[in-house]
């Protein structure tokens, strides 16, 4: 099982592991702070023992480093990696406006996420809504904006997963369940909101920037998309 040192040091930029694995240009450490692919985020990419990393996917309980050839390292060595801080934060940043907006989204009109892609250049995400007034979700985006400049603190933690799963407001998700842990991570935005989740967040809002309305989507009779940026 790979250490997930991206949950334990979600800021740090450098570490340092051993090789497990190694087929071809496909790489499994021992602990990484590289996050995978997955529930809609992208993920990390950056630099292992000097070769690129461009993908990083979850293989059962461990996580897989695609680099861009074959590496010089090998089987049972350390070797140091180094993420693209810039895209990370800012996955980051993307990942938390998320939850914001469902949170708010949520409380005013009880609508749960279907979908979404959490990603650098714009995210965006699908809500179960019967009706879709511009008017109102800018309102809502306005709101969030709101609550950013008020900079709660974010945090993370463990629950056990049969006392998540009798605080339905801990899952915004419509038609999906966490995953079968014994334990579930939780993302506290203090005073504003509580998900289950294993993304990364940033620590305060205010890191998050301004949220920018771009489009808005019909994807059905009750689905709805939303597309936003940051500045």
């Amino acid at each position: 099982m790979t250490r997930k040192l991206y949950w334990d040091e979600p800021y740090s930029r450098k570490f340092t592991a051993t090789v497990e694995e190694l087929d071809g240009n496909n790489v499994v450490l021992d602990r990484t702070l590289f996050y995978p692919r997955g529930g809609g985020v992208s993920c990390d990419i950056g630099t292992l023992g000097g070769t690129s990393v461009v993908e990083t996917i979850r293989s059962e309980d461990k996580i897989l480093h695609s680099l861009t050839f074959v590496p010089s390292f090998g089987k049972g060595q350390s070797v140091h990696g180094e993420l693209d801080w810039e895209r990370r934060h800012r996955l980051m940043r993307m990942h938390t406006a998320g939850h914001l907006l469902s949170a708010i989204l949520y409380t005013k009109v009880n609508a749960r996420i279907t979908g979404n892609q959490i990603d650098v250049d714009r995210s965006r995400m699908d809500f179960n809504l019967e009706a879709f007034d511009r008017a109102q979700i800018e309102g809502f985006v306005q709101e969030a904006n709101s609550l950013i400049q008020k900079d709660a603190a974010v945090k993370t933690y463990f629950m056990e997963r049969e006392e998540a799963l009798k605080r339905p407001e801990l899952v915004k998700l419509a038609e999906a369940f966490p995953p079968a842990e014994k334990q579930l991570r939780i993302v506290e935005i203090e005073g504003i909101d509580k998900q289950a989740d294993g993304g990364l967040h940033v620590q305060k809002l205010s890191e998050i920037g301004t949220i920018q309305l771009l489009k808005l989507e019909n994807k059905g009779k009750t689905n709805r998309r939303l597309y936003y940026d940051l500045q």
